[in-house]
């Protein structure tokens, strides 16, 4: 029997944007440390992170830590609202400039803000800007099955980074993850909360930008629960520690 192992780490420093891959993450009670702190959010007509754009005259924008008594705004995040400490003004003008309108850049300096959906969690349980759980698992073989499905229906194979996972196991079998209930990478314990219903996101190609109607379709009409489209499955840690690739992955279903 194959074990099943940690194959890949990655964070989301910036919601939404490009992925950075990891060989070693500290797990933190709202998730792996720097995934998903920044947040990008249109202010409307009136109203410590390296970023850069390629096509925008290469022009890239290091935006400091906000400190103590930062300006805090409120900002939405899938229906729950926080307040985020702001970037500064050169920030706020940066990412205007390359987006064509008004946008700020927030920083969630305070992860205890924003706690997990109490349905799925513990009273102590907190999330960064993460759609709504701490960390993400995928599987190597589910995506193999999923791609195998594609292929046959003429459509082409997608890569892992379309449902941006934070970690990624190999050696299981697909869809094991289903019945998983608790993890343990290397020497930390997780809690799997709840599979995780995908959206659009999973069309567009992370490298280009590009919109398609795979892997969505096909999940529709083989990964349909109810009226999620399920990939992955979402996780709290139960402690603190390091996760490195090649941890072993141990499971309880």
């Amino acid at each position: 029997m194959t074990s099943v192992a940690l194959a890949s780490i990655h964070i989301y420093p910036l919601k939404a944007a490009r992925a950075v891959d990891l060989d070693d993450a500290l797990v933190e009670p709202c998730g792996l440390a720097g995934d998903r702190r920044w947040l990008l959010q249109y202010t409307g007509p009136d109203a410590g992170i390296s970023v850069s754009a390629a096509g925008h005259g290469e022009m890239s924008f290091a935006a400091p830590l906000p400190e103590t008594g930062a300006e805090l705004v409120a900002v939405t995040v899938l229906g729950s609202t926080v307040l985020a400490a702001t970037a500064g003004r050169d920030a706020a003008k940066w990412f205007s400039a390359y987006l064509g309108r008004p946008a700020r850049l927030v920083f969630l300096d305070d992860p205890t803000r924003r706690p997990v959906d109490p349905g799925y969690a513990r009273p102590q349980d907190v999330v960064s800007f993460a759609e709504g759980f701490p960390l993400l698992l995928t599987n190597t073989a589910s995506l193999d099955q999923l791609g195998d499905w594609l292929a046959e229906s003429g459509a082409a194979r997608v890569p892992m980074n379309r449902f941006r996972p934070n970690v990624v196991v190999t050696g299981a079998q697909p869809w094991a993850e289903d019945r998983w209930r608790r993890v343990m990478i290397g020497e930390v314990p997780f809690r799997v909360a709840k599979p995780c219903g995908r959206c659009v996101v999973t069309t567009t190609d992370q490298r280009t930008g590009e919109r398609g109607s795979q892997p969505l379709k096909m999940l529709g009409r083989r990964r349909r629960f109810g009226k999620a489209l399920v990939f992955g499955q979402n996780m709290i840690p139960d402690g603190p520690g390091v996760i490195r690739t090649g941890d072993p992955v141990r499971v309880q279903e």
